[in-house]
């Protein structure tokens, strides 16, 4: 019989409580125990992103974080974004450019670039070269990145004709 240890943190804006086994990584309770699979393993090494989540309003990979350095963070996966009345402002964006391909790496990509834009909120405008650089930890087998990069450049377009973040 294996160990499990309690934790308690934010998912998606929702106190949460789990029972993990001390190795088991963030990625692996995200989809065994809550059955949110939008992020996905795909390197397992912390190289590719298509696990991204925000950890306290940090973008990390669920892949390499074990389950119980949660314990009392506030946790965002792309599940969270969305609304009752529609998909968030950075996935729609996606949706529209035609940024998503396959999909299997956009959820950590969408979680990134919303990161992104965030951190930059307020400042001097993002250019493409630095949508392009703050994206480069994300791997895509099969966008090409340019839509990607339009998507992100029209949500920071938006936010700043509008001054509200737009993420």
């Amino acid at each position: 019989m294996s160990m499990e240890v309690e934790i308690n943190f934010s998912l998606n804006g929702i106190a949460t409580q789990a029972h993990v086994p001390p190795t088991m990584t963030t990625l692996a309770m995200l989809r065994e125990k809550f059955d949110l699979t939008g992020g996905k393993l795909a390197c397992g090494e912390g190289e590719c992103g298509a696990c991204t989540v925000l950890i306290d309003d940090r973008t990390i990979n669920a892949c390499l974080m074990f389950a119980v350095d949660c314990d009392g963070r506030e946790m965002q996966t792309i599940e969270g974004l969305a609304s009752a009345s529609g998909l968030a402002v950075m996935q729609q964006a996606f949706v529209d450019h035609g940024a998503i391909q396959c999909g299997y790496c956009m959820p950590g990509m969408i979680m990134q670039a919303k990161y992104l834009v965030e951190q930059n909120s307020g400042q001097q405008a993002l250019t493409r070269d630095d949508i392009a650089r703050g994206l480069e930890g994300n791997v895509c087998r099969c966008s090409g990145y340019t839509k990607v990069v339009d998507a992100v450049a029209a949500v920071v377009l938006e936010e700043n004709q509008t001054g509200e973040r737009a993420s």
